[in-house]
């Protein structure tokens, strides 16, 4: 077990998700080393976002792949160890306007993939206030005043859980990369195919398999100034 973690430890973050997935495989044994790991790495996950890289080194993504599959064993030892030392979920959930985003850690930890997505659009409107509420969308200068704490809290949560794939900041890398040509980016997301929007919801890729930066979704039916203010809000160069 103690070459495990070792290896864990000096692995880049791409061949430590491989790793994870060959302790998932080798039972009891596996699980006791992927808890020892996470134990460890337990006091760097309550600041990582906050780290200058954390977006280019996958900060916390080893880490959530690990959450995932102790989440999904049936083994009493293991569900013992989650409900004693993270009975909050992996990461803690920072809001300046007081929203619970527990059921979104949930629903992405379990790979609910889709219904996170919608919690995702509630959790925006939650934070916008009453007004975005009821109408169930968002004005762009709303997102505007979103506050970096909450919208980096979305943000880690959507990156964790999905192997550094989804989340508005990957969004933005890949915004960034194709010079802020909103055209490319639909293509490269994957919310459109040739000159169709992508149907919601079952053309979209409810899994790991979609393109990076396929979630979440951003209703384009308005235009772009919501994805706009998302995507160059103060809170990815904070």
């Amino acid at each position: 077990m103690t070459d495990f973690i070792d290896r864990l430890r000096a692995e880049s973050p791409k061949n430590k998700l491989q790793l994870v997935q060959e302790a998932a495989s080798a039972g009891e044994t596996g699980f006791d080393a992927l808890m020892s790991y996470l134990l460890e790495q337990q006091p760097r996950l309550s600041q990582f976002w906050a780290e200058p890289d954390s977006l280019k080194n996958l900060a916390g993504v080893v880490e959530g792949k690990i959450y995932q599959v102790l989440v999904q064993s049936e083994s009493p030892k293991v569900k013992e160890f989650l409900q004693t030392h993270f009975a909050q979920g992996l990461l803690p959930l920072t809001s300046e306007r007081g929203i619970d985003y527990s059921s979104l850690q949930t629903l992405l930890a379990e790979q609910q993939f889709e219904a996170a997505d919608r919690l995702t659009l509630e959790k925006l409107c939650e934070l916008a206030g009453n007004l975005a509420l009821q109408r169930k969308w968002l004005y762009f200068t709303e997102v505007e005043k979103f506050p970096t704490a909450d919208l980096k809290t979305i943000d880690a949560l959507w990156r964790v859980y999905s192997e550094g794939k989804f989340g508005y900041s990957v969004q933005r890398e890949v915004w960034l990369g194709v010079s802020k040509n909103w055209e490319k980016l639909w293509f490269q997301i994957g919310w459109k195919s040739g000159n169709s929007w992508t149907r919601y919801p079952q053309e979209f890729t409810w899994d790991l398999t979609a393109p990076r930066g396929h979630l979440p979704l951003s209703n384009q039916l308005r235009g772009v100034r919501v994805i706009a203010a998302l995507l160059a809000h103060p809170a990815w160069n904070a």
